[in-house]
């Protein structure tokens, strides 16, 4: 069968699902590989469940008319996705970045869905399965179609705009993330950048921070539109900004009042503004769309217990991200201050270097109370008043119920497989 065939089948069903647990009447269920699973083995349980379709790369697991037996189910969803796009023709705004694109993304989407049917990735479906699941999950009645995009090595970027087809582009920033998989910052920009490479090659256009000398430098002989802070020379120009601790902002005699804390999340701010004023959503619109966005997924959360604030920003962490949330933590004006931080993960041979770099920023800071949690913190402790450092969540753990916070603002901040968030059990 044809990816138009199959396409024919797919505009008829309720969608595509890649997880029978989540099936609904009439989806298309694709059948794909991992190390560990092997989705074949589901597929009749799929139909049972209600699949309309199941699209399956073993033919040991045929089972009727409704089995479309192919070469690669991968291969295939991303075929299937590509088509599905050019047969929308909509405009699609793709962003990528080491930190920051998903709080980005849900404000894109906030901003331009007052004015659009905007769709966006859901979740963190932004590698290269969740971006064909998130074109396919648009629509005839999808106006605008934003993409997040994630990569850990070279040329999944370029990848991934030949699928998705961007028709406008922006980079959060490039900061010390996946250091390991893209061989150091400069494999990180190399990387990152293959959504600029595509941009230009195509003709499209290109948002950018005009502050950050890395976006200025790279994309240069690209169709831009800019905001900056700093040269009025710009198409959104923002006059003021603020966070103590929730980011305010003004911009042409509008002050917009977040509800998202840290400086380092102004950019992402800025980012939705310019976009928003670019596709034409008024100024009214924009204001009400970000100070009406909460953020959750213990991104930037401010949780009150037991008498401490607590800024929960433990979704993932890297020396990039971890070095602006200490930053902008140490501003706050705030008596009794904790830093709770866990493990950064993936850094490859950096990763001793890039701890010791943290608690070194730290070593300075003699207010502050410091606990440092995971391996790679403790190997590299050392000796001051203010530090504690435990190897394992455990211990850390253990600490905590012997010992509670009382009427302290607490930053908690770490990897996403150290799941620092556990720490609000025991506070």
């Amino acid at each position: 069968m044809t990816i138009p065939e199959i396409h024919n089948l797919f505009l008829k069903s309720n969608g595509v699902t890649i997880d029978t647990r989540k099936i609904e009447a009439n989806s298309f269920f694709v059948a794909l590989k991992g190390e560990r699973f092997d989705a074949n083995t589901f597929a009749k349980e799929a139909l049972e469940k209600g699949a309309s379709y199941v699209i399956i790369d073993n033919k040991d697991f045929f089972i009727n008319h409704r089995t479309i037996l192919v070469n690669d189910s991968l291969v295939t969803l991303q075929d299937l996705a590509k088509f599905h796009r050019d047969y929308l023709n909509l405009p699609i705004i793709a962003l990528t970045g080491s930190n920051g694109k998903t709080t980005t993304k849900e404000l894109i989407q906030a901003v331009l869905s007052k004015k659009y049917n905007a769709k966006a990735t859901v979740g963190n479906l932004n590698n290269h399965i969740g971006v064909p699941l998130t074109l396919l999950s648009f629509s005839s009645s999808t106006e605008i179609g934003i993409v997040e995009m994630g990569a850990n090595h070279q040329k999944e970027i370029e990848f991934l705009c030949e699928l998705a087809k961007p028709d406008y582009g922006y980079i959060t920033n490039f900061g010390k993330a996946h250091l390991e998989g893209f061989g150091g910052v400069e494999g990180v920009i190399k990387g990152k950048s293959e959504m600029y490479n595509y941009l230009k090659s195509n003709h499209k256009k290109v948002f950018i921070n005009l502050d950050d000398v890395i976006q200025e430098e790279k994309t240069r002989g690209i169709d831009r539109i800019s905001f900056s802070n700093k040269n009025k020379d710009t198409n959104t120009f923002i006059n003021n900004i603020d966070a103590d601790p929730y980011v305010t902002i003004e911009y042409q005699n509008n002050e917009i009042k977040s509800n998202l804390i840290g400086l380092y999340n102004a950019n992402n701010i800025n980012a939705a503004i310019t976009i928003g004023n670019y596709l034409k959503v008024t100024n009214y619109d924009i204001k009400t769309a970000i100070e009406n966005y909460i953020p959750e997924n213990n991104r930037s959360q401010i949780i009150i217990k037991n008498s401490n604030e607590i800024i929960l920003d433990a979704y993932n962490a890297n020396p990039s991200s971890m070095l602006l949330a200490l930053e902008n933590f140490i501003q706050l004006n705030k008596e009794r201050k904790v830093v709770i931080i866990g493990d950064m993960f993936e850094l490859g041979s950096e990763s001793d270097i890039e701890h010791q770099n943290i608690i070194k920023f730290l070593e300075k800071e003699n207010n502050l109370i410091c606990y440092f949690i995971g391996n790679h913190f403790y190997k590299n402790k050392i000796p001051k008043e203010n530090f504690t450092f435990f190897n394992d969540f455990e211990t850390f753990k253990n600490n905590l119920e012997k010992n509670q916070f009382k009427d302290n603002t607490i930053l908690i901040k770490g990897s996403r497989g150290i799941a620092l968030e556990r720490t609000l059990e025991y506070i």
